[in-house]
């Protein structure tokens, strides 16, 4: 029997960057009345909050290194992990990077350094238009070409095919399976008991460890289609 089930949000319960469409929020709802229900992002908490539009539900940010709640409908931020990365080592090896493949062109920074400490290499820039990034890589067949030479040069940290157009670096132990496995052990919930829905499971994806922890899954292939893909739990 599960009891708590976990969510990934772009791709899963919205499209990238965009508000959660109305028929999962209800759907949202309906499983609420159920199971215990958690958010388990790459971005982090108050971003994710602010794209589901104030929606109370608890959430794991920044792969782990973020929690967050919902008290009397306010935002509450539990606790926030932050690590320091090598600045120059990254801005040297993503300027290599784009020389090599071709990148060269952006808009705003060439890697964004989050407080957390988390590392995003965004592709078309930090700037760049929503339409282009979600044009940029749909199947991430661009990025999954040079993911292994990625992964070589940076052996310290976990990489993830992130968001429509980018590279996500955090320290190794940061990863959604862990994160998982954090909150449900604080909440009192056994291994067994979790169910996790994503949609990128795919070596190198943000749901990736998910399924290589061996956690129970259900993979959501588009968005719209979440309801009915987990009818079976109402």
């Amino acid at each position: 029997m599960k009891k708590l089930i976990c969510f990934d949000l772009d791709g899963t319960l919205s499209n990238h960057r965009t508000n959660l469409e109305e028929q999962n929020r209800r759907f949202l709802d309906l499983l609420g009345q159920k199971y215990h229900l958690a958010m388990i992002g790459a971005g982090t908490c108050e971003r994710i909050y602010k794209q589901m539009e104030g929606y109370p539900i608890d959430i794991v940010g920044n792969y782990g290194m973020q929690q967050s709640t919902v008290i009397d409908g306010e935002f509450r931020l539990l606790r926030t992990t932050t690590t320091k990365p090598d600045r120059e080592y990254f801005l040297k090896t993503m300027n290599m990077i784009r020389e090599k493949y071709g990148y060269t062109e952006y808009r705003g920074e060439s890697v964004e350094f989050h407080p957390s400490g988390m590392v995003t290499f965004p592709f078309l820039g930090t700037k760049a238009l929503i339409e282009d990034k979600l044009a940029f890589d749909p199947d991430r067949a661009k990025r999954r070409i040079i993911y292994p030479e990625v992964c070589a040069l940076f052996p310290d940290y976990t990489v993830f095919i992130g968001g429509s157009s980018s590279f996500d670096f955090t320290a190794k132990k940061y990863n959604k399976y862990d994160a998982v496995m954090t909150y449900a052990s604080e909440n009192g919930f056994s291994r067994d008991e979790i169910l996790y829905v994503g949609d990128d499971f795919a070596d190198g994806g943000g749901d990736s460890h998910i399924r290589l922890g061996g956690l129970d899954y259900v993979e959501i292939d588009k968005y719209r289609n979440l309801p009915q893909k987990l009818a079976f739990l109402l």
